[in-house]
């Protein structure tokens, strides 16, 4: 899925003895125009129609993967620099005004009296985070296959992507999900998470709380919750490489 050029920024040089970081290889974009959003809704659609019976194709017209909850959400993609690829694309649903008791999916899945325990939060800037895809290129072969693998060899990757670009796809959406709540002045995190998404990111540093058990939707998932200061603390007390990756070097952080 190759982006126009005018899209990327110019690579940035590492120094000559380090190797190339996220921002040499990677770049978050917010979906701002028509043209990006469609992107997003087309790796959605290969992600979750094609290689995954998630949603019925017969469902999504012309290859593009949408729901109700798009209506009020936030997009982002991530690029692969050096291609101009879509590597990977999530978004943030924000809680629907108009009908607060139902914004969000993790509200249809899991009991509100159980939701309620993970407080206190105020539901106006709450969100969650959902349709997190990552193209099939960017994947790991083995064992956790939908997500982008985070070591650094031990899959069997693409020949045009280096193992060591691997990491950063689920960093970099990690990132994109921080840099919209904080445009968004979000605080508090929902996620209806498969149980292979939460090893991966604990491997940050981060730890998403568990509400009630697993739940049986599009198979097991595990609705979770976690407060946006909290998860930055853990993860600049645990994983420097997730704090500098994910949060820009410290430059994205919540007033």
């Amino acid at each position: 899925m190759p982006l126009q050029s005018s899209h990327l920024a110019a690579e940035p040089r590492a120094a000559a003895d380090d190797p190339p970081g996220f921002d040499h290889w990677f770049k978050v974009v917010l979906v701002d125009s028509p043209a990006l959003l469609e992107e997003a809704f087309r790796l959605r659609y290969q992600v979750y129609c094609v290689e995954n019976a998630f949603e019925d194709p017969a469902e999504n017209p012309d290859g593009l993967e949408t729901d109700e909850f798009d209506s009020h959400s936030v997009h982002s993609l991530l690029l692969h620099r050096p291609s101009g690829m879509v590597s990977g694309a999530v978004r943030l649903i924000l809680p629907d005004p108009e009908r607060p008791e139902d914004s969000l999916p993790i509200e249809r899945v899991c009991p509100v009296e159980l939701i309620q325990t993970a407080g206190p939060f105020d539901l106006a800037h709450c969100a969650e985070i959902s349709r997190f895809a990552v193209s099939k290129r960017y994947r790991r072969r083995l064992g956790e296959e939908r997500f982008a693998d985070t070591t650094w060899g031990d899959a069997a990757a693409d020949s045009e992507v280096s193992r060591r670009q691997l990491p950063f796809i689920t960093l970099g959406l990690l990132r994109a999900c921080l840099l919209m709540s904080i445009e968004q002045r979000i605080t508090h995190l929902f996620a209806v998470m498969e149980p292979a998404l939460i090893r991966l990111i604990r491997r940050f540093g981060l730890s998403f709380e568990p509400i009630g058990p697993l739940v049986d939707y599009h198979g097991h998932r595990q609705p979770c919750f976690a407060a946006i200061k909290d998860l930055l603390e853990a993860s600049q007390a645990h994983n420097e490489q997730f704090w500098n990756v994910g949060t820009d070097n410290g430059r994205l952080r919540l007033d």
